[in-house]
């Protein structure tokens, strides 16, 4: 067997012949002559048919076949990040698509590279917030009393600081998101509703009284909560929204094929543009 390294890799494993052999660990996709092994099983025999794909999407960021519960959480997440409508990252793919319609991968592409701080990104600015103030926590609070207390240092602590709360108001559904409190439905369900979830709805009952007004929890938050609360890498958690994006960024695509608009939004910035005198920055750059 090959020489383990001190990164956990393998050192290239000697031959016969005195030569060397390299050898790429792996409990994914493997193949021989003859079959096809994902995460140790048969893909045809054992997964193909049999396990639907976002069981197997957990399956391949943990190595951990999930539970049905927890397959029914993470569904249910991937739901609400599939298309939320004319988002950037939606016009962005069909103005692309408009451009390149023989790339159909770059205008995917282009809808993806748009998922930052303000779509799709706050699911795991979200959950990275949450794990910051609950992975320290022995033990976790034990009731809404609790958790609110927590959650009004929590809020306390970011406001003085200057930071805005990821997860916390949208610019559409000013009166509450509807995902947000079926997440919490289908999660308390399950019997998965745990400290990130907890935290995040006692943020949004508490709020109000630090910042002297109402905002509606985002299913964005609520989803990198959930997603948290199942256990999955917080490195990652962006990946998830992108992956339930990709669908979504497919469905615009095809509508795009059927009842085309992107040459009408191309036109109405090009045929509506107004020419103004250059503004230089002043001494010579945006910061001065």
């Amino acid at each position: 067997m090959p020489e383990q390294t001190a990164g956990g890799g393998s050192r290239p494993e000697q031959t016969a012949g005195g030569g060397s052999r390299l050898e790429y660990p792996t409990a994914l996709g493997a193949s021989t002559r003859k079959e096809i092994t994902l995460l140790g099983h048969d893909l045809a025999a054992d997964v193909m048919g049999e396990v639907g794909f976002g069981e197997l999407a957990f399956w391949l960021a943990t190595q951990r076949r999930p539970a049905p519960g927890e397959v029914r959480v993470f569904e249910a997440v991937l739901a609400a990040l599939a298309d939320h409508g004319f988002t950037p990252t939606a016009i962005v793919t069909r103005l692309t698509y408009l451009s390149a319609p023989d790339s159909v991968q770059g205008a995917l592409a282009a809808g993806l590279l748009g998922g930052g701080s303000r779509f799709l990104g706050v699911t795991e600015d979200c959950g990275r917030f949450l794990n910051a103030v609950v992975a320290g926590l022995d033990p976790l609070p034990c009731d809404d009393t609790a958790w609110d207390a927590l959650a009004l240092e929590t809020v306390r602590a970011r406001r003085e600081s200057g930071r805005l709360i990821p997860g916390l108001g949208h610019h559409v559904h000013k009166d509450g998101d509807p995902r947000t409190p079926r997440l919490f439905e289908i999660a308390a369900e399950e019997a998965l509703f745990g400290p990130h979830l907890s935290l995040f709805a006692a943020i949004g009952r508490v709020h109000p009284q630090v910042l002297g007004r109402t905002l509606p929890l985002n299913g964005a938050g609520a989803c990198g909560a959930a997603l948290a609360d199942l256990g999955l890498p917080l490195e990652l958690l962006r990946g998830f929204a992108l992956l339930a994006r990709t669908a979504g960024l497919i469905g615009q695509l095809a509508e795009e094929l059927r009842r085309p608009v992107a040459n009408e939004i191309f036109l109405s910035v090009d045929l509506n543009n107004r020419s103004v005198p250059p503004e230089p920055y002043p001494d010579g750059g945006p910061h001065g």
